[in-house]
């Protein structure tokens, strides 16, 4: 609400670690990321819920799944000119209407006797007929060209990449001047069997993992369980944990003579030694932070232009 993303970002209160831009892959590990992020709310101030724009078929549903999991008080629906697939969803509708993974009441078999009063209303015994009760509000835009798709797609992964710029903005100086390259900075040296590591969005061989993590974002996460290697690692996950996420880092380069990941990170000290566990999804680092390093002598590292397009 006070303006783009990037602008104003503050650490969460909790936060999970997707790793997708996109859940269409995996509805069923989104809806377990929102319960967990949601059982932390106290209910001790108003909570507002921005749902993500994917409203077309699956999207839909999973909605729907989501308005029956968080039983809002309110719900906004902004329609878009000209395009009338998506129906009001009312309390009836949400009530009614099966999700992508949860079902819908059936319509009751209750007959009307009367008008006014609940004992008019005949129902089979053991029924249950309290259904989630929300206030719709509909906003109809009448701006042109609202709701197109095609800018919208291409402005989020330009908002992505200046929210990730803005993060790693906080490994700066606070004094004016030159912005130091990653190159410059000095990251921080965590042993192998210090931390778990998982990559979220598809399977990896553990011979080729290292050259996946090599130069990545990653989630640096928390899990309950202890860490315990009795080699020198690396300690791989075989499941993608929900656990808390404290931030994020770049695996500036990896050490396997000494079993060393070196990772840039703003994390303050003190949450940084509650991380042990490292998670890779499908974020790419902006190419303005590979391409723009300045002051390298002959090709820049992790940049290449000599790349076979066929495999």
């Amino acid at each position: 609400l006070p303006g783009p993303p990037f602008t104003h970002q503050q650490m969460p209160s909790k936060m999970v670690y997707y790793g997708q831009t996109s859940c269409e892959q995996d509805t069923e590990r989104y809806l377990d990321v929102v319960k967990y992020v949601f059982s932390y709310y106290k209910k001790e101030v108003p909570l507002i819920i921005n749902t993500m724009g994917w409203v077309k078929g699956e999207g839909l549903l999973l909605l729907i799944d989501i308005i029956r999991l968080l039983s809002p008080s309110h719900i906004v629906q902004m329609d878009m000119c000209d395009w009338k697939v998506m129906p009001p969803l009312t309390s009836e509708h949400i009530h009614f209407s099966a999700g992508l993974h949860t079902k819908g009441k059936q319509q009751s078999k209750c007959k009307q006797l009367g008008v006014g009063s609940t004992e008019s209303w005949k129902c089979p015994e053991g029924e249950d007929m309290s259904a989630p009760q929300h206030k719709l509000l509909y906003v109809h835009p009448e701006f042109p060209r609202a709701g197109v798709a095609g800018e919208v797609r291409v402005h989020s992964s330009i908002l992505r990449d200046m929210s990730i710029l803005g993060y790693l903005g906080h490994l700066q100086s606070p004094d004016i001047g030159a912005v130091l390259p990653l190159h410059s900075l000095v990251p921080y040296q965590v042993p192998f069997n210090a931390v778990a590591l998982r990559v979220i969005h598809t399977d990896v061989a553990p011979s080729n993992i290292m050259y996946a993590v090599n130069a990545s974002w990653v989630g640096l996460c928390c899990i309950p369980e202890e860490v315990r290697c009795q080699s020198e690692g690396p300690v791989l996950l075989t499941q993608t944990p929900i656990c808390d996420c404290l931030g994020f880092g770049i695996v500036r380069g990896v050490d396997m003579e000494k079993k060393l990941y070196h990772i840039l990170t703003p994390v303050p000290p003190a949450n940084l030694r509650l991380v042990n566990c490292l998670l890779l999804g499908n974020i790419a680092i902006p190419n303005c932070v590979l391409v723009g390093q300045q002051g390298i002598e002959g090709e820049i590292p992790y940049v290449t232009s000599d790349y076979n397009y066929s495999i």
